[in-house]
């Protein structure tokens, strides 16, 4: 009997926490920028990329739409909580190669998104791949200057 109530607590404890980790990602925009400003250091990095992928997925919209200046905005918000989640990775050597892989699928989402633009909404947009790249970038020489010291000592 003590076997059926303990599976069932660690059942019910689970299902709680699936849900609370579904509503969590049900967030809207503001709530995660919100949320970002007052969240631990290390939750930072998630949740940064997690609004530049939100604000990607709008700005794609927005551009089909023809909504150039708003998607500007939300390009720019892109780049901006990119660098944040790099920065909030890098403060806590946590996530470092997640949220470089994430950069590195926006940046390429930015490029295929470009390619339908007319030639005089480009510019924002390469100027954002641009910056991604270098957040790629300082990502990759954190990540392997960790490796080279370990392999120095």
């Amino acid at each position: 009997m003590r076997r059926i109530s303990r599976s069932l607590v660690v059942n019910i404890s689970l299902l709680a926490l699936l849900c609370a980790a579904f509503a969590a990602k049900d967030e809207s925009l503001e709530q995660l920028k919100a949320h970002f400003e007052t969240a631990r250091p290390e939750d930072r990095a998630e949740i940064g990329i997690r609004i530049g992928q939100l604000q990607l997925r709008n700005a794609d919209k927005l551009y089909n739409d023809g909504n150039v200046e708003q998607a500007i905005a939300d390009v720019n918000d892109i780049v901006s909580y990119s660098e944040r989640a790099r920065d909030a990775a890098t403060q806590t050597n946590k996530r470092l190669k997640n949220v470089e892989i994430d950069v590195r699928k926006m940046a390429e989402k930015l490029r295929d998104i470009k390619r339908t633009l007319a030639f005089e909404d480009q510019p924002p947009v390469e100027q954002a791949i641009r910056r991604l790249e270098e957040v790629r970038t300082s990502l990759l020489k954190a990540m392997f200057a960790k490796e080279n010291k370990a392999e120095k000592k």
